[in-house]
């Protein structure tokens, strides 16, 4: 299958962090992982094995002759982008409309959901204890005000005013939201006890531009990372080379709010799997702790190209450009994970994968973001490099990255796993 196509089908039914997980799990399940359920006995038999909790994925391909001189190499990236989570008691009505209550989720651009189609997504507990996945699709939109009634130069959205979307007239035969959402699982309204639903755009993404070499779509941060993980993690199982270290993919959740959750980087769900196996292949604690040692990590989360209407924004000297290969992100005050030694292991990858790398440090005027990369080291103390694809709109609902970018990452992540 076209890697492009396939990765434009993995963003579009990945509407939600809990899709994500559970799309990459059956999919590795389809290339004869276990699944692992994390109250049984940790299965560490060689081969792969594939955990979900929430939101989050972990998976681990156990070589033939790993034993507790093994190491492991990490891939970390993670499944949420910033949204509007629906409340939990979502039913307002308000001049004749009937509007679903919504959370800000992370740091969305928040002009860019403006006249969207809005489909609500994630998970619903039902009265037994089962969860069930959900997509409503296309039920909701932000109108924006007409031009005519707002003369001001500058658009100015209240969090609150502002961005709760319309669900349709109030009247009768007028379905509430969480009716659908109820309807869309086969359910009463009254058998759902919980759930997490985040809005997600309809549209699905696209390739486009003169040449067809960029890729318009949403939850590109950080899906961009989770897909090239996993077809990294997939073709280096198949060339049949990886030595005798564990190759983890761990796909966390809540990267958007802090990462401070059970299936955020912050929280233990890779010490966990990573303990775990190590223990099930014999492993003690001081010989836990020499695996760590010789282990590595790769933080591949999205990074900021260079805008051509904002060049000032950038360092003058690093301007990563959409075309131009991954990104190492640099950052002196550590809010980046990468260091001399981490950022040589990936420039070696990258020439073994005949891939172009690029810099990206932050222009001393601006602040820097950061990533899973900095939690991840400083929790486990495994030494790790921060990278990404280069993007254009981060956080709006509808991304922008390039073609070959997205085809390099998933070359250069595989050539790090089998140890180039």
């Amino acid at each position: 299958m076209n890697q492009t196509l396939d990765f434009l089908d993995f963003i579009a039914d990945s509407p939600s962090s809990y899709h994500a997980a559970r799309v990459v799990a059956d999919r590795l399940i389809d290339a004869d992982f276990l699944p692992q359920d994390e109250s049984a006995p940790w299965d560490a038999s060689p081969g792969g094995h594939v955990m979900v909790r929430g939101g989050a994925v972990m998976a681990w391909w156990v070589p033939e002759d790993a034993s507790p001189d093994s190491g492991f190499r990490i891939i970390g990236s993670h499944t949420d982008s910033p949204g509007f989570t629906l409340k939990p008691a979502p039913e307002l009505a308000t001049v004749g409309w009937a509007q679903a209550g919504v959370e800000v989720y992370g740091g969305p651009i928040l002009s860019s959901w403006l006249d969207r189609e809005l489909t609500f997504a994630g998970r619903v507990i039902l009265g037994d204890g089962s969860q069930r996945l959900v997509n409503t699709g296309p039920v909701a939109r932000i109108p924006h005000l007409a031009i005519h009634l707002d003369r001001s130069k500058e658009l100015t959205l209240d969090r609150q005013q502002h961005m709760q979307p319309v669900t349709g007239l109030i009247g009768e035969g007028h379905t509430p939201v969480l009716e659908l959402v109820a309807g869309k699982v086969g359910v009463d309204k009254r058998d759902i006890d919980g759930f997490d639903l985040i809005t997600c755009d309809a549209q699905r993404g696209e390739v486009f531009g003169a040449d067809a070499e960029l890729i318009a779509a949403g939850r590109m941060d950080n899906l961009s990372s989770v897909h090239a993980s996993l077809v990294a993690l997939l073709h280096a199982i198949e060339s049949g080379d990886t030595g005798s270290d564990v190759l983890v993919l761990a796909a966390f959740d809540h990267e958007e709010v802090g990462s401070a959750t059970t299936s955020g980087a912050a929280g233990p769900i890779l010490q966990d799997v990573l303990e775990r196996t190590a223990a099930a292949l014999g492993a003690d604690l001081d010989a836990t702790r020499r695996m760590y040692a010789r282990s590595t990590c790769v933080s591949a989360d999205a990074a900021h190209a260079v805008h051509p209407n904002y060049v000032g924004k950038h360092d003058p000297a690093h301007h990563p450009l959409i075309g131009g290969g991954p990104v190492v992100k640099v950052n002196a005050n550590q809010r980046y994970a990468s260091t001399a030694d981490t950022v040589a292991r990936w420039q070696r990858a990258c020439r073994a994968a005949a891939v172009p790398s690029q810099s990206f440090v932050s222009n001393n005027a601006m602040p820097c973001g950061s990533t899973i990369g900095p939690i991840t080291a400083t929790r486990l103390g495994i030494p790790t490099v921060d990278v990404g694809v280069p993007l254009l709109s981060m956080h709006s609902a509808r991304e922008l990255a390039g073609v070959q970018d997205q085809l390099w990452f998933a070359e250069a992540l595989e050539a790090y796993l089998i140890g180039s």
